[in-house]
């Protein structure tokens, strides 16, 4: 009977181990996860290093978030600096604007290609 409770002991004693030292991994830091690019974005924006690659992710980010007023305005900003030629692009506005109860005005064209 002695010789059952040791290693019984042991596998016990090893699989507590195993189960801290997974728990503890797991508690790391995910720069890709845990770092709000949004807010990075903003701040790079706000320090007047805007560009349209920022401009097109603060949309999108925006835009899966359902804040489509801060969409709406990234993506009118975008469309400023730059011709937009993905259409994928257009139609996430197109889709703000439906989700606002807005739609494109006749008298503003995007300075995009293929846009009708």
């Amino acid at each position: 009977m002695k010789f059952i409770k040791i290693p019984v002991f042991i596998i016990l004693f090893c699989a507590s181990l195993s189960g801290f030292s997974q728990s503890k991994a797991n508690s790391t830091i995910n720069v890709n996860t845990d770092i709000d690019r949004v807010k990075v974005y903003e701040a790079y924006v706000k320090d007047g290093y805007g560009t349209p690659e920022i401009y097109k992710e603060l949309a999108n980010a925006y835009y899966f978030n359902n804040n489509f007023e801060k969409s709406k305005y990234w993506f009118k900003k975008l469309f400023e600096v730059t011709t937009i030629t993905d259409k994928q692009l257009l139609f996430r506005y197109n889709q703000t604007l439906k989700a606002l109860g807005e739609q494109l005005p006749k008298n503003e064209k995007l300075n995009a290609v293929g846009t009708n």
